[in-house]
């Protein structure tokens, strides 16, 4: 099962920024760490993550620069600003509350959490 597309891209803001606060990356490999990090289980496209951050560029949240790679081929690399990690604290602070809130509803309902809780959003955001 697909995870929705609506919280695909309520999460697409924290997501891109954490990792860009990891080290600065360019579109494809933002891809590779999204599947990485939810264990396959996320997979965006060009289509969803581009808007994203031309998004988060036009806030000021992050800054984009061309460089070549050995291949010749060129690459455009994103890094996140100062407002970006100003950003990315208030994202955790609202995914601390809605995790929460969750979980106990879960609990109260006797509903199982995700089988893998290290491909969950969670380990993402609080190490961010």
């Amino acid at each position: 099962m697909g995870t929705n597309k609506d919280l695909i891209a309520a999460s697409s803001t924290p997501h891109v920024l954490a990792i860009l606060a990891e080290a600065d990356s360019y579109g494809y490999a933002i891809l590779q760490r999204v599947r990485e990090l939810s264990g396959g289980r996320m997979e965006w496209t060009d289509g969803m993550l581009y808007p994203v951050l031309h998004r988060l560029e036009r806030l000021g949240h992050i800054e984009a620069r061309w460089e070549v790679a050995e291949s010749g081929r060129r690459r455009k690399y994103y890094r996140i600003t100062f407002q970006g990690r100003g950003r990315l604290a208030e994202e955790r602070e609202q995914w601390k509350a809605v995790n929460p809130t969750l979980q106990g509803l879960w609990r109260a309902l006797s509903i199982p959490g995700p089988a893998n809780p290290a491909a969950s959003v969670a380990p993402l955001l609080q190490d961010a």
